[in-house]
């Protein structure tokens, strides 16, 4: 089964770096890893998928929570979540082919972002089976290059699931004083 775990860390060199070593040793395998800042500085939020048990996912939750800077781990994988992707596609787009092309963009409601005289650059956000399903209808065009950010998730509501002053949901670390 697939966990999508969402991890509040310090912004500092060397986290990521620790976080990716803690799943090598273990021999998890981590099948998306998304990393950005949030909304508190010195605080970024990483999203992790990986494929293991319910009895595996807590043991890689207590190994998370043993890391200093790490604030905060959430399993988002058995409450209601929002998850999305975000894909850039390089596509071969002849005279010939670009109308349908087009077409295929429009029913996936992406966009088209670069346009050169022999390709299209297409930007899609979305699930992964609709970017599965996208990539799939492009394919026959011939795909020139392709880059994906990674699954971004996030909890339902209005209750944040994954905040330093959440509300008690998942493993939370006291946020140090020059971070509030």
């Amino acid at each position: 089964m697939y966990h999508t775990l969402a991890v509040l860390v310090e912004d500092k060199p060397g986290v990521l770096n620790r976080v990716a070593s803690l799943f090598r040793r273990r021999q998890f395998n981590i099948e998306s890893l998304a990393v950005g800042h949030t909304d508190q500085s010195g605080i970024s939020r990483m999203t992790i998928v990986t494929e293991c048990s319910d009895i595996e996912i807590e043991r890689v939750i207590a190994y998370l929570h043993k890391l200093v800077n790490v604030l905060q781990v959430n399993d988002l994988t058995h409450v209601a979540n929002v998850t999305r992707d975000l894909a850039m596609i390089k596509v071969n787009a002849s005279i010939e082919s670009r109308t349908h092309i087009m077409q295929i963009v429009d029913v996936f409601r992406a966009r088209i972002v670069d346009v050169t005289s022999s390709s299209f650059i297409i930007e899609i956000t979305g699930d992964e089976e609709k970017i599965e399903g996208f990539i799939e209808n492009l394919r026959p065009f011939g795909i020139i290059e392709m880059g994906r950010t990674g699954i971004v998730a996030m909890a339902r509501g209005a209750v944040s699931q994954a905040a330093p002053n959440g509300n008690g949901n998942g493993y939370k670390r006291p946020v140090p004083a020059q971070m509030n």
